[in-house]
């Protein structure tokens, strides 16, 4: 028996390959993966395997800042503006009408139980945003009731993008591809044809100095307003979003309510239309709050307000066909930059998602 089993013929390593390759000749299929091991993760079912597509939260943020910010913004100035031609409804007035909608977001915080002012850690920083808010708006406000409403939200908007594109390069150290600046140089080039013209014709004397004073006022509510946007970017906590909505709210009563009185005339609107913009003011104001509130979470604060320009051809065409104010040749010339710049940046932002990996 031992000599038997010594005839039989041991198993040579490299035979064994050899033996394989001829199966594999013979049987085609024998190449498929063993389905019976555990296979690596891979696409989902539902997607094709080769790329999925979908947009970037940059783009989502672009999005919502260009249709629920920009576009419902734009009708606030011209909308105040009428406000102050029917009722001569004063400023701070209208600022105080716009903070009312934003008290009824307490109730949704009490439902959810957290802290109306916010966390203590945080709540500083909560009230200083809330104060840049409410000091942007007033400014804005104002402006609008001495310059053209288009003109107002061009310079404001025009001085919050290259405040934010400033700030975010010193305080967060954020860089910009080359298409950004390219839509970023456009956009503030379309708002300096915009206004230029305007500001090489002020008249000299007392009107002149208001009007002067109304493109300061602007200039300074866009840089409030990009100041406002990059505290907001440093709170961090569930309920960020309603609790600096309502904040906004509380802290524009408390600074309102006073300086009404100190500095201005109340004034109680009588005809519906007075009404009407009054309303109007106050839930688009503050639709266009939280939009932008969210997009600037998600994408470049210097691209959300470059997107949020969309608001000053809103303003034009509001200003032109309901103010039945002059539009001119420059204006519409710097709206098409605009809307041409807002698309660059928009389309570089579009991303592809990839076998996993997002393309931007």
């Amino acid at each position: 028996m031992a000599e038997a089993l010594k005839g039989i013929r041991q198993p040579d390593p490299g035979g064994e390959e050899e033996v394989q390759e001829e199966l594999d000749a013979g049987y085609p299929y024998s190449n498929l993966p063993d389905f019976t091991q555990p296979s690596p993760p891979s696409t989902p079912a539902s997607l094709p395997s080769n790329h999925r597509c979908g947009p970037s939260d940059a783009t989502k943020g672009l999005f919502v800042a260009l249709l629920g910010g920009g576009l419902s913004a734009g009708f606030v100035g011209p909308f105040s503006r009428m406000a102050y031609q029917t009722s001569h409804l004063p400023s701070l007035e209208l600022l105080i009408f716009r903070c009312l909608f934003h008290l009824p977001i307490a109730l949704l915080l009490k439902f959810r139980g957290d802290p109306l002012l916010g966390p203590p850690d945080v709540r500083v920083r909560a009230f200083f945003h809330a104060m840049l808010n409410v000091l942007s708006i007033a400014c804005a406000y104002s402006a609008v009731q001495v310059v053209p409403a288009g003109n107002a939200v061009t310079v404001r908007k025009g001085s919050s993008t290259v405040c934010s594109a400033l700030l975010a390069l010193c305080l967060e150290s954020q860089g910009l591809s080359g298409y950004a600046w390219c839509g970023l140089f456009g956009s503030t080039l379309g708002l300096i044809i915009i206004v230029g013209p305007g500001l090489g014709t002020l008249q000299e004397g007392t009107t002149g100095l208001y009007t002067a004073l109304g493109y300061v006022l602007a200039f300074l509510g866009g840089l409030a307003l990009s100041l406002g946007l990059q505290v907001y970017r440093s709170l961090h906590f569930p309920s960020c979003l309603p609790t600096v909505a309502f904040l906004f709210g509380l802290v524009g009563l408390m600074v309102s309510l006073p300086g009404l009185f100190v500095l201005q005339t109340p004034v109680l609107p009588q005809d519906p239309l007075s009404w009407s913009c009054v309303v109007a003011v106050g839930l688009l104001a503050l639709v266009s709050f939280v939009c932008v509130s969210y997009a600037v979470t998600k994408a470049h604060p210097a691209l959300v307000c470059a997107v949020l320009h969309s608001e000053v051809v809103v303003a034009l065409m509001l200003q032109y066909y309901v103010l039945y104010e002059a539009v001119a040749p420059s204006d519409i010339m710097g709206a098409g930059v605009v809307l041409g710049s807002i698309a660059i940046i928009t389309a570089q932002n579009l991303s592809c998602e990839k076998e996993g990996q997002m393309e931007e």
